[in-house]
């Protein structure tokens, strides 16, 4: 087994060859096996193979920065790289990340998960190299769904215009998580597709140059030919204006092909985009033949059914259920229309559902424009994504206050795909903002019942929900208007009170039945709205003199119990509130029970803070009666 000798990339200079062939299909059952045991990202890291070996294979990482964009596809980096005995823990609980990640290893250079930034961190070192006059290679490898992200160009425009020596590597699959959509995935297939375009730019140069110049005048007529027949011909030409050398496209998996060409390219002094075709699943044939449905799998197979469907697919039916009496409603997504559950509505209305690529902030400006025109659109968008449409969200909605629904997905804590995934700042970061009107429903039901009124809000709302399936609730109740800023008393209590939102509901109903085993008395509070907050409960819970715990699965800075103090130091009132969020700190990957467990977010967790709440209020009432007397 030639697997078993690489133990990092100065291994795989020794190899023949043939070894490197061999090696990669080693590879290839080794990430089957693995991943269909832990789950993981699937598709894009069988495709890369190849390509990742003749990386390390050429280059010298660490010395030469290889800098992965997205990550969906850096496993065969990792495996290359020291970490292959690592893959049983991969994306689990203190275990390897999923993601290239800067404190795990000296060869990732960059810590990823969004799509688009390899470009801009790539020619940061670029610059950084040549100010630091060192000669090592920068090397940025990029898929083609993450070329269509506005990011992408803006570095591309940038890089060609210093042309700094880099080596941007487009790995074209076809695919990102859903086909992709777009003017420059066209393009791409035009390249790919048209068997003339991979030899006519070097016919086409090499015979113009052929051609002898007489005197200026000729020589620049002569010139502006070559760029007219190369705008024909050539492909690239996109690239080509932007300041880089296009080479391909080349296909993927031809490692001699894969070697002649970067051994080559990789000696030019200047900007070079080389265009390598993959295939999406390569060496498994289910992958092959559905690489959206195994972009990435969850592990093996769980015997157990559903007892409930998922707020993913509650918010799509409901949006359907909408649209089919309300025609001013239109869908958005960001490239993910399977992953927030628009691709239902999109079968339904077609010509009523938007996929913008990966482009968040056109997205959300996008959704400006038609509902300046009478249209009611709600962009459906995962809570880490809408990160990236902050200013659009601020300056194009908000201050216009229009009519804009944000339906944030992925909402809290997530997962295996770690700190750049968990849906944890999205309260914070909206709450601040003026005009907009926040929600978080307890359950899949009352969902439907958000989404309803965020849509027939005058402004900007958002409504954010969880990746977790539902708990079972009704589905079949008409749909009703919420009272705005009013919360929902789910159990009585007297001695202390839980406000919550979202499934940290059901965790204070939990804590409070541990609570009345112990004689407590403790009230549960459905919060509901995050922006405007149920002020007359506030006031009502001071009058009855009862401590407040207040619990949210998102970041502890800037949220509900953020929300509640602002109320009470607005009004100088004094009342003991202890909010109960997630740290000041990024969570790692893990699955949701365990890193619930890990912040104390728990039936148990709430139970003691309240009766470590409840023993000190009891003492400072004691104190203060001894002082008055």
């Amino acid at each position: 087994m030639l697997l078993e000798k690489v133990n990092n990339p100065s291994d795989l200079k020794k190899l023949t060859l043939d070894e490197l062939v061999n090696l990669s299909a080693e590879i290839r059952e080794f990430l089957i096996e693995s991943i269909t045991s832990t789950g993981g990202h699937f598709g894009a890291n069988l495709g890369v193979v190849e390509l990742t070996v003749a990386l390390h294979y050429l280059f010298d990482s660490p010395r030469d920065k290889l800098v992965w964009d997205v990550g969906h596809q850096a496993y065969v980096h990792k495996i290359l790289t020291g970490r292959k005995d690592l893959f049983p823990s991969l994306r689990q609980f203190q275990g390897m990340a999923g993601f290239p990640k800067r404190s795990e290893s000296e060869h990732d250079m960059f810590g990823v998960g969004h799509a688009s930034t390899s470009l801009s961190a790539a020619l940061g070192m670029a610059i950084a190299r040549d100010l630091h006059h060192d000669d090592y290679h920068v090397v940025a490898i990029i898929g083609d769904g993450a070329m269509t992200g506005g990011m992408a160009f803006e570095a591309l425009n940038h890089a060609g215009h210093l042309k700094k020596k880099m080596l941007v590597i487009l790995n074209d699959n076809e695919m990102s998580i859903d086909p992709n959509v777009g003017a420059v995935s066209q393009y791409l297939t035009r390249l790919r597709t048209d068997p003339h375009y991979s030899r006519l730019k070097n016919d086409v140069e090499a015979m113009l140059l052929k051609i002898p110049s007489i005197g200026k005048r000729v020589a620049g007529t002569l010139e502006r030919l070559k760029d007219s027949l190369k705008y024909m011909v050539v492909p690239g030409a996109l690239f080509e204006e932007m300041g880089f050398s296009y080479f391909g496209p080349i296909p993927g998996h031809d490692m001699g092909e894969l070697l002649t060409i970067l051994n080559h390219v990789k000696k030019l002094d200047e900007p070079v985009l080389l265009h390598v075709v993959t295939q999406k699943g390569k060496g498994y044939k289910s992958a092959e033949e559905a690489p959206d449905k195994l972009h990435s799998i969850g592990g093996p197979v769980k015997t157990a059914t559903k007892k409930a469907p998922s707020y993913t697919s509650v918010f799509a039916n409901t949006m359907i259920e909408m649209a089919k009496t309300d025609e001013r409603i239109v869908a958005i997504t960001a490239a993910m229309p399977s992953g927030t559950g628009l691709n239902k509505f999109a079968e339904v209305f077609p010509d009523r559902c938007f996929d913008v690529g990966i482009a968040e902030q056109h997205a959300a400006t996008l959704c400006a424009g038609l509902a300046t025109s009478g249209l009611r659109p709600v962009f459906a968008v995962y809570s880490t994504f809408l990160q990236r449409a902050y200013d659009q969200v601020i300056h194009d909605i908000c201050i216009q206050n229009l009519p804009v629904t944000f339906a944030i997905d992925r909402a809290g804590l997530v997962g295996p795909d770690g700190e750049t995934h968990q849906g944890v700042f999205d309260i914070a970061f909206l709450r601040t903002v003026p005009n907009i009107t926040l929600m978080m429903p307890k359950d899949e039901g009352e969902l439907r019942h958000m989404i309803y009124t965020a849509i027939s809000l005058p402004g900007p709302s958002a409504v954010r929900y969880p990746r977790e399936d539902g708990v079972g609730a009704a589905l079949d109740v008409p749909l009703q208007l919420l009272p705005i800023g009013k919360s929902e008393k789910v159990r009585e209590g007297s001695d202390i009170a839980f406000l919550a939102v979202g499934p940290m509901v059901a965790v204070a109903e939990n804590a409070a039945l541990m609570l009345a085993e112990q004689g407590i008395s403790a009230r549960v509070v459905n919060m509901r709205f995050l922006k405007p907050i149920d002020e007359k409960l506030l006031d009502e819970l001071v009058k009855d003199k009862i401590p407040i715990v207040t619990v949210e699965e998102a970041s502890g800075n800037g949220g509900l119990g953020a929300a509640v103090l602002e109320y009470y130091a607005r009004h100088d009132t004094v009342h003991p509130v202890h909010p109960m969020g997630l740290p000041d700190q990024f969570i790692p990957h893990g699955s949701r029970p365990e890193l619930l467990h890990h912040v104390g977010l728990t039936a148990e967790g709430l139970a003691d803070v309240a009766t470590q709440m409840l023993t000190h209020v009891t003492q400072q009432k004691k104190r203060r009666k001894s002082v008055n007397a």
